[in-house]
């Protein structure tokens, strides 16, 4: 089954796709979509939006995952983040996709082993389950993060365990 992982954001959206096989994972790619501050709002969501179709069309995944938001101290900040969040989703259904969302701690202790780990720990950990995968940053390292838990909850939903 192949797992399009998300992190949503306005300014670095990571995507991180995964093969997961019975219990085996293996990388298939990952990557950041960038927008430019200095564009209008809508342009950089209309973006964001022509490049996750772009990559739900090339990789044809099966199931994709996104990050729950969580509440910055800055309301505009969250509210650009939902933004992007709502981008994200909207092209995974559209591509026929049910997505699995999870909140980051969730992400941190089904890939770490502790809800309360670092970005650097995740990285690593991202790094040691997909060995001799280039990640290409903090945000793609996330999304594989989150590809990799949805793996893990998909197979455990198969076995029946809740």
């Amino acid at each position: 089954m192949i797992i399009l992982g998300l992190d949503p954001s306005l300014s670095s959206c990571g995507w991180g796709i995964v093969r997961a096989e019975g219990n085996r994972l293996a990388h298939v790619a990952n990557g950041q979509i960038k927008t430019r501050a200095s564009l209008p709002l809508a342009t950089r969501l209309a973006e964001l939006a022509l490049a996750l179709e772009a990559i739900v069309a090339e990789h044809r995944p099966a199931a994709a995952a996104a990050e729950e938001v969580f509440v910055n101290k800055n309301p505009a900040s969250t509210l650009k983040l939902a933004q992007a969040r709502g981008v994200a989703l909207m092209c995974a259904a559209r591509g026929g996709l049910e997505v699995g969302e999870y909140a980051p701690s969730v992400v941190k202790k089904a890939v770490v082993g502790t809800g309360g780990a670092s970005k650097d720990q995740v990285h690593a950990m991202v790094a040691m389950l997909l060995p001799g995968t280039t990640i290409a940053g903090e945000d793609a390292a996330d999304a594989l993060a989150v590809a990799i838990t949805h793996a893990h909850h998909l197979a455990s939903r198969r076995k029946g365990i809740r």
